[in-house]
Order: structure tokens, then C-alpha cells, then sequence
């Protein structure tokens, strides 16, 4: 085999005109309409990116303990592709149409009455998007996100054009580090919600490896140390696509002011990507083709992008 591709070097899936023909006909025609689309789309895709088709397959024998059969991996792909129409879905209309469980709300709702903001971290598992369901429940709560906005940018101009809201809600992380702390702290300061993804590193962010599904994956410490720099409570968030129009969102209580001491940063850095690691992997059995991470998950990146983590 050659040399993994670094998920940032894969092509966005699907052009601009593309994406705004799937938009207009999902739009007019309804949530079933689109989702019949998605069966060739769904086909078309995985036949094409075997890039992609080799991560599935090394994802799920990592999960079931065997290789998995075709339908498995293209169950998983056409989970994503479902979560992802749904996102055009919950922009354009809320939770109308949807069945959204929410765990853990009073957690969520202890941590907003502090009025000190809050640090969401999340997954590429199931639909992040579904957190935009806390609006109906929360309207007071300012929902901010952690974005890079560079990595899929037809998607990105799509759902801004959508939902203008939106693009004033990011923060693009394509900005800078500094750009990310001193918005987000701004954010809080406002007592909002501040979510990011914590289970994938850019190409030369700093990184450290922790055992995920029986092998060492490479994980990024940027958001632990954002969560350290905002010293604001800390909730889990995961957003399960459960089939049909279901979604049950789950916030877990992670940490109440995460401390990295300086002497023991290696440590301390290790300590909570493990614990963020054994949610992640409870979850994966949970709900196994919610796992949307497209890429050779375990690939080692080279000894000097770890160098200033630890």
C-alpha cells in the first residue's frame, strides 16, 4: 500500500452545480423525495472513491471483528449521505418533520444558567447539525461553532446561502488558532455555546495517539487546549442518526474547568484524549454506521507534526 492520504487532501464530494441540483429538487420535492435520490447518488459514490471505500472497510472490521459485506459499507455510506440532505432539512425548516430525543438537556441547561458559556465537543458521528435543535429549546442560547471553512467550501457557500444565520454563527478555524481562542472566549463572555469537532487534526496541527477500537489513532489537542485556555464547563455531544426522520442528540458532563498543568502536559493531554477516545468508541458500537470518518483513521502522522503537544 502507498502512503495514507491525509483526509484534508480528499476532494469535497460533489460539485457546486451538483450540490445546488440536489438542494432545489430535495427542497420542492420533500424530505422523501430526496432521500429516494440518495439510493444512485449513494451507489455512484462508493463505486467512485475507493479511497473512501478502503476506510469504510477498515472502520467496520475494526468494529464487527471481520471484514464486512458490501451491504455494510454502503449502509454506512448511505448514512452519511442521509445526514447530510438532512442538514438542507434542519437549516430550511428546524425540527419540523424530525423526531429529536434529547439526553442530558438539564446538564446542558445547569451549564448555560452559569452564564459562563459552554464548550460542546463533538464527533464526526452521526449529524452535528442536529444541534441546531437546541434553538427551540434554548432560543436565549447562542449556538457558535468551530468550523474550517477551506475544507468544503461548495457545501459550505450552500448551507450559508440556505440559512445566512449560519455563516455569522462559525468560526472559522481556516483563521488561525489565536482567531479561534479569542472568538470563542468572546462567546462565552456572552455565555453562548461553543461546539467543535475533537476526532480529526489538520495536516500539520499538533497531535497525540490514543487507542481507539483496539489500535493507536491520532487524535488532535487543540480543542483540549482551547477547552483549557476558556476554562468554561466541558459537555460531550453526539447527534445519532437512529434511521428514518430519528435523532437522538446526548450530552455527557465531560469536565467542569479542564486544567492542563504545564509540568504535566504530556500527561494530562494523554489523560483526556483517553477518556474522549472511550465515548467515542462506546458510541461506535452504539450506533456503528454513524461513523463518518472517511479516511485511514489510524495512520500515524509523522513524528515532528506531534512535537509541541507534550
Amino acid at each position: 500500500m502507498g502512503e495514507a492520504t491525509h483526509w484534508r487532501e480528499q476532494r469535497e464530494g460533489g460539485s457546486r452545480f451538483g450540490l445546488w441540483l440536489v438542494l432545489t429538487l430535495a427542497l420542492h420535492g420533500g424530505r422523501r423525495f430526496g432521500r429516494l435520490l440518495l439510493y444512485p447518488i449513494t451507489l455512484y459514490y462508493f463505486l467512485r472513491r475507493g479511497t473512501e471505500r478502503r476506510a469504510s472497510r477498515q472502520y467496520l472490521t475494526r468494529v464487527f471483528g471481520r471484514p464486512p459485506s458490501v451491504w455494510a459499507m454502503l449502509r454506512q455510506f448511505h448514512g452519511f449521505a442521509v445526514t447530510s440532505l438532512d442538514r438542507i432539512y434542519l437549516l430550511a425548516h428546524g425540527e419540523r418533520g424530525f423526531d429529536i430525543e434529547v439526553e442530558g438537556l438539564a446538564e446542558l441547561e445547569r451549564c448555560l444558567d452559569g452564564k459562563r458559556g459552554v464548550l460542546l465537543v463533538g464527533s464526526h458521528q452521526g449529524s452535528f447539525e442536529a444541534l441546531r435543535a437546541l434553538g427551540a429549546r434554548r432560543p436565549d442560547a447562542q449556538l457558535r461553532v468551530v468550523l474550517d471553512k477551506g475544507k468544503t467550501p461548495a457545501m459550505t457557500e450552500l448551507l450559508e446561502a440556505l440559512a445566512p444565520s449560519v455563516g455569522n454563527a462559525v468560526i472559522d478555524a481556516s483563521h488561525g488558532g489565536a482567531h479561534v481562542v479569542l472568538t470563542a472566549a468572546e462567546a462565552c463572555r456572552q455565555g453562548a455555546m461553543v461546539a467543535l469537532l475533537a476526532d480529526r487534526a489538520g495536516k500539520h496541527e499538533a497531535q497525540r495517539s490514543v487507542d481507539f477500537l483496539g489500535a493507536p489513532a491520532p487524535l488532535p489537542v487543540g480543542p483540549w487546549l482551547l477547552a483549557a485556555a476558556l476554562k468554561v464547563p466541558v459537555l460531550l455531544c453526539f447527534g445519532l442518526y437512529l434511521g428514518g426522520n430519528r435523532y437522538r442528540l446526548v450530552f455527557e458532563p465531560f469536565a467542569e474547568c479542564v486544567t492542563i498543568p504545564r509540568e504535566q502536559r504530556g500527561p494530562a493531554l494523554d489523560a483526556l484524549l483517553a477518556r474522549y477516545a472511550a465515548r467515542l468508541e462506546h458510541y461506535v458500537h452504539v450506533e456503528p454506521y454513524n461513523w463518518f470518518n472517511f479516511h485511514d483513521f489510524w495512520a500515524q502522522p509523522p513524528a515532528p507534526e506531534r512535537h509541541g503537544a507534550g
